[in-house]
């Protein structure tokens, strides 16, 4: 299933009712609420459907999720540490200039006067923003933030990002 979206983990099982205590990775459990039938739970193997009777968030990052068939505390704390996925479908529809993280690894990086940086290994997630992880060959990664400042232009389509060549930068 390589459509599937991670979108958090199970942390605990919260109350005696099989409602689980999730950490969050989205910053849109409102429409996953709304719009969702169908998670994925992984611990080992394959990931399992479940379907969602219900969600909100408790704090921010934290939500409360409750599954069909999921009815006590027993059942919950088995699911513990379980990975939780979505379709790609299923997703709240991307801005303009909003992205995946995972649509980024592996693209090409450019400078902007065409010469080739490397690939994007990973994309660390910071609380001012995302940083690419650029492999470079036979230097060491170069770390170049997600800001109009370093990044010309992002083509997910053509597989590249052009960066502005800061002094220092890379």
């Amino acid at each position: 299933m390589d459509d599937l979206l991670l979108i958090g983990f199970v942390a605990a099982p919260f109350g005696v009712q099989g409602q689980l205590k999730v950490k969050g990775f989205t910053d849109r459990p409102d429409h996953i609420a709304r719009h969702v039938r169908t998670l994925y739970l992984q611990q080992k193997g394959q990931p399992q459907p479940y379907q969602l009777a219900r969600l909100h968030e408790h704090k921010p990052g934290i939500l409360i999720m409750t599954l069909q068939g999921v009815n006590d505390r027993e059942a919950a704390d088995a699911l513990r540490g379980a990975e939780i996925y979505i379709r790609e479908a299923d997703a709240a529809p991307l801005a303009e200039d909003e992205y995946f993280i995972h649509q980024l690894i592996g693209i090409k990086a450019f400078t902007t006067t065409g010469t080739l940086i490397g690939n994007v290994r990973d994309v660390l997630t910071t609380g001012s923003g995302d940083v690419l992880i650029i492999a470079r060959p036979d230097q060491s990664d170069a770390l170049v933030p997600m800001v109009r400042d370093f990044i010309a232009s992002l083509d997910l389509v053509a597989g590249q990002v052009t960066i502005k060549p800061v002094e220092g930068l890379l």
